[in-house]
């Protein structure tokens, strides 16, 4: 099955060159959870190659924070120690004054956390590249005080030109639970 194109509001995304760990995660868009019973494989197959296997064996355990740590590792990074558990990555790299492109943002919510990427933001919410959003890969849109942490990846040798904060015009439905 094809993976759907990114909505038309965020195809700007699609000539950004970096940072890595945005690249990685837009190559991944769309991919979602198989309802019911079944799993998709191609889940699965991210948690083997984190070596979580043994934790993380179906697609209905909220898996965000296996998103990210799929993504930062195939970005050159470490992910977190436990990093299915979504607000353990308020200790990832280094934190950031203010959220720009491919920063990684935790969040509160009913329940536990959530994680995902920074693609922009308006007045009061930001737009976050994820996974388990919707039981996909998308863009939602959270509130700005449901964050907890905005965190820097670790660069090795320079931070790419283009991390920088992206102002979006509001739209679409506020997400208020990414489980």
């Amino acid at each position: 099955m094809a993976k759907p194109a990114l909505h038309a509001a965020y195809a700007w995304l699609a000539a950004e060159a970096g940072p890595k760990v945005l690249v990685e995660a837009l190559s991944l868009y769309g991919t979602r959870e198989t309802a019911g019973a079944a799993n998709n494989p191609a889940i699965l197959a991210w948690a083997r190659e984190v070596g979580l296997q043994a934790s993380y064996t179906a697609d209905s355990v909220p898996w965000c924070g296996l998103f990210v740590a799929l993504v930062v590792k195939r970005a050159g990074f470490e992910p977190v120690a436990a990093p299915l558990w979504a607000r353990n990555w308020a200790t990832f790299g280094t934190a950031a004054p203010k959220a720009s492109l491919g920063d990684v943002l935790v969040f509160v919510r009913d329940g536990g956390g959530h994680v995902g990427l920074y693609v922009g933001e308006d007045a009061s919410s930001f737009f976050v590249l994820g996974g388990n959003q919707g039981d996909q890969v998308s863009i939602v849109r959270i509130a700005k005080s449901r964050c907890i942490a905005v965190r820097r990846c670790p660069w090795k040798l320079a931070q790419p030109s283009n991390v920088r904060p992206i102002r979006l015009a509001a739209g679409g439905a506020l997400s208020t639970n990414e489980a």
